[in-house]
């Protein structure tokens, strides 16, 4: 996997100073960006430096803000482009590095204008990669452009392997790189006396239709077959048409102040891929290392690059139908379910904290500065 980090970890970088332009980080409310966000610039203040946030004020996060001033980061809000370049020019001109994130509201305008105006490293930062690159393939360019591309210093992509390549063949990018998500292992870890047995399967997730048919298929047939089993699912926008079994609770939005009880509230947890994300490969959902963090073991769909995260079978259940899912359920030993969720979290610890990816991105960091030192 590119830029994974060691043991020892990296070097610490001198401070920089960082403005990122992101979806959300003061709300999680129908995204994972924020989660994703808040984890990676944590870790980056913990590391010495420094970062400002900008978000676009937008009603829908305005209503459903769980954590309106992060304790880590300054963090503004904007109006609109004109009030961003009014208010934030100097900031965004001096930083070292000024990321942009996908899905941010007229996101090739901000683009634009950041490239333009930022005097240090600018980056891409790509949590959706293969949505955005099916939407430039449509001729969409909702929040990135393919010009916009070979613009930016570095493309952060939440996708590894092949598509890194192709960012660079394809679309030009002068450097692609793999930033995957984290977790913060001070939130996310087992409880002691946790009441484990209160869901036997769970799953947490915006309601998506290319989605829904795998969570029917591993969670809603499961629940409907096995009676006395307890199962829920978290996220909001889930159509009402849905006939849930009795057996399945539904929760509208979780926070993520709620995310550690919730894990290690359940025997296994489900996770299910986007149908984009499958055909690209190499795209952990954040998901995936917040229930691993917890030690809670996970039974997952399939998507090439997953056995480069978890050896399956050892650290991960791979199923692709509802009887898997019911024997692996009714029939594992508590300490063979429990050995799983152990070797995943050391797995998890060991390569994908939010820490790592602080490091990793002040590699990416000095590799850009130096490909800009010698051209």
């Amino acid at each position: 996997m590119n830029g994974i980090v060691d043991g020892r970890m990296a070097e610490r970088a001198a401070g920089l100073s960082i403005v990122v332009l992101g979806l959300s980080i003061t709300s999680s409310w129908g995204n994972g960006h924020a989660t994703t966000y808040r984890a990676l610039v944590k870790a980056l203040a913990d590391r010495g430096h420094d970062v400002l946030f900008l978000e676009a004020d937008r009603p829908w996060y305005a209503a459903h803000r769980d954590l309106a001033e992060p304790p880590f980061c300054r963090t503004a809000l904007y109006r609109d482009l004109e009030d961003l370049r009014d208010r934030f020019a100097r900031e965004v001109r001096d930083a070292d590095l000024v990321i942009v994130g996908s899905f941010v509201p007229d996101g090739v305008e901000v683009g634009d204008w950041a490239i333009r105006t930022a005097r240090g490293v600018t980056a891409f930062y790509d949590i959706d990669t293969p949505v955005t690159l099916a939407k430039l393939e449509r001729g969409d360019v909702e929040y990135l452009s393919p010009d916009l591309i070979p613009r930016y210093d570095i493309y952060l992509s939440f996708t590894g392997g092949p598509t890194l390549g192709r960012l660079e063949r394809q679309f030009g990018s002068p450097m692609a790189r793999a930033l995957y998500c984290s977790v913060d292992p001070e939130r996310y870890y087992p409880e002691p006396g946790a009441d484990c047995a209160r869901w036997d399967l769970g799953y947490l997730g915006t309601y998506s239709p290319d989605r829904q048919p795998t969570v029917d298929r591993l969670l809603v047939e499961p629940a409907r077959a096995w009676a006395e089993g307890s199962f829920v699912v978290a996220g909001p926008q889930y159509p009402d048409s849905i006939g849930w079994p009795g057996n399945v609770r539904r929760v509208d939005h979780l926070p993520p102040d709620e995310h550690r009880a919730f894990y290690n509230a359940q025997r296994f947890t489900l996770n299910v891929t986007r149908a984009d994300m499958i055909a690209a490969g190499w795209s952990p959902s954040v998901r995936l290392f917040e229930a691993a963090a917890c030690g809670t073991p996970i039974i997952s769909d399939w998507w090439p690059g997953l056995d480069g995260l978890f050896e399956p079978g050892t650290e991960i259940i791979i199923a692709a139908d509802a009887g898997t899912v019911l024997d692996t359920l009714r029939s594992m030993s508590d300490d063979h379910r429990q050995a799983i969720g152990e070797r995943a979290r050391s797995r998890i610890l060991a390569n994908h904290t939010a820490a790592h990816r602080a490091a990793e991105l002040e590699m990416f960091v000095a590799e850009a500065r130096a490909d800009v030192s010698t051209a």
